[in-house]
């Protein structure tokens, strides 16, 4: 029998979350007592991640489409590697400047609802990229920017949904499961991108497959999400921890040295993924006709096998990198409460030799470079559900949105928003003549910049390691005042299992 409450919260309005009241019957209060905290029904809360969970697919998979049909694009509108940089660029300028903005509302209003106008802005306007003409590249740089709308609606909010339905290991379970549609949904991009382009011959109908795809998002949203209440879950709902003003949210996360040190070092990683999900494709491309292992494209539509073998890559080390890193932490855990933060920094540092190495080869030895891609993705994705659980274990339930928000504004202002550009800038400074030769080995010196980066992310890691269990404590056991402190109790606090997952 279905649960009669399971889809009580209000769809325009955050209010009346509490549902129920004093009139109820002896049968409907028995049900409510049955509900969990949270307001939704474990097979709803399920169905829940599992729709979340597939438009994270969507929404990285839109995004790296244009990574898969970049070769075709620069011959198609004529580009140098700057102006192709900026399409990445374009794209998360717009996306992190508008977090703020949808952090806060997530924070205050009904999320199912922004997400869905946002998913629907998203779909629209991605569909309307698909039609532009070869003389109007700058139609091409709008509508890319004006995606940012939607990924930047549902990026800050759908991470705090399955924090208000589920706790600790199973969060983690959740959370992980989540994040495995970042690697799988990036590399389905490249895949789906470049067959569609091989088949149609045309890269404009790659831009079509995910606003067909975005419709089933909404009407899965609009159908079977249900907005559970903010913090009940952990026995503190958002009426009792009481909801502060957006300059004090920020005044406190600004002094939370787990967050800032988590998200600078979250930023090294965005850096490296941008920089990588643009121009690896275009790199090994390129690689490929300077070994003479494929001639030079002559025709409107150039061979994607690379970003195929590129996005299968993507496909399996995210898995097998996400997976690793959760079970590593969880082993660790054992040991060490900073284990989060200490597996993120292994990652890191383990990942820049093996990239470093990939580029160096290229012009070698193709097998030795996609093996050395293989081990570098993996160790680099070995932190993204852990970042995610740190947020969400050292920010008070009320104030993860507007984090959420301030991670994606500050790792992409300083990460991938700038790094696709900055890549194809230097790449362009570097090149010498107009040859297939300088065009490999600009390209290639340029992305040995990305190891380095690695490196400095890493040491932020380790610097987290170092105040992540005081920063817990404090979450857990926030007692706001008159002027909102956050104190931990004298009496000694009951440790509660972290968990490990990324965003």
């Amino acid at each position: 029998m279905a649960d009669p409450s399971s889809d009580t919260t209000p769809f325009f309005s955050d209010e009346g979350e509490e549902s129920g009241g004093e009139g109820a019957g002896p049968e409907q209060q028995q049900q409510q007592e049955e509900e969990p905290a949270s307001g939704v029904s474990n097979r709803r809360a399920a169905l829940t991640v599992a729709v979340l969970c597939y438009i994270n697919l969507l929404n990285y998979m839109d995004r790296f489409t244009v990574a898969g049909v970049l070769p075709d694009i620069e011959k198609f509108f004529k580009i140098n590697d700057g102006k192709s940089g900026l399409l990445q660029t374009v794209f998360i300028c717009s996306y992190m400047f508008l977090a703020p903005l949808f952090g806060y509302l997530g924070d205050r209003y009904n999320r199912k609802l922004i997400m869905c106008v946002g998913i629907s802005t998203w779909s629209i306007v991605t569909l309307a990229s698909s039609y532009t003409p070869r003389e109007h590249f700058w139609a091409l740089l709008v509508t890319r920017g004006l995606v940012g709308v939607g990924e930047a609606s549902y990026s800050t909010i759908a991470p705090t949904i399955i924090a208000d339905l589920y706790v600790r290991e199973t969060r983690t379970r959740m959370l992980t499961i989540f994040y495995f549609a970042i690697p799988v949904g990036s590399g389905l991009g490249y895949i789906v991108g470049s067959k569609v382009d091989d088949i149609a011959g045309d890269w404009h109908w790659a831009l079509r497959v995910t606003p067909a795809l975005g419709v089933l998002a909404v009407l899965l949203l609009v159908c079977v999400v249900q907005e559970p209440k903010r913090g009940a879950i952990e026995a503190r709902p958002e009426h009792t921890l009481h909801r502060t003003g957006w300059l004090a949210d920020m005044q406190a996360l600004c002094k939370n040295p787990s967050f800032v040190l988590s998200t600078l070092g979250f930023t090294a990683v965005a850096f490296v993924t941008g920089s990588l999900a643009l121009w690896a494709p275009a790199f090994l491309y390129r690689a490929a006709i300077f070994n003479g292992e494929r001639p030079p494209c002559t025709g409107d539509s150039c061979g994607n096998t690379d970003s195929l073998y590129f996005g299968i890559i993507t496909c399996v080390t995210g898995i097998l990198g996400v997976w690793s890193g959760v079970e590593l932490s969880r082993r660790l855990k054992a040991v060490t409460p900073r284990a989060d933060p200490l597996v993120c920094a292994a990652g890191l540092l383990l990942a820049a030799p093996f990239l470093f190495l990939a580029i160096a080869f290229a012009q070698a030895s193709t097998i030795a470079t996609y093996v050395f891609i293989f081990l570098g993705e993996t160790f680099l994705s070995m932190n993204w559900a852990l970042v995610a659980d740190i947020l969400l274990y050292v920010v008070v339930p009320t104030r993860r949105s507007t984090a959420e928000a301030f991670q994606i504004v500050l790792s992409h202002l300083l990460g991938d928003a700038g790094s696709p550009y900055l890549i194809g800038v230097v790449s362009d400074s570097l090149k010498r003549a107009e040859s297939y030769m300088w065009a490999f080995r600009s390209l290639q010196l340029s992305l040995l910049l990305c190891s380095f980066v690695a490196v400095g992310g890493g040491a932020f890691f380790l610097a987290t390691a170092l105040f992540v269990e005081r920063d817990r404590l404090l979450a857990e056991n926030y007692a706001p005042s008159d002027d909102a402190p956050i104190v931990v109790p004298k009496k000694e606090s009951t440790k509660v299992p972290v968990s490990s997952v990324l965003i």
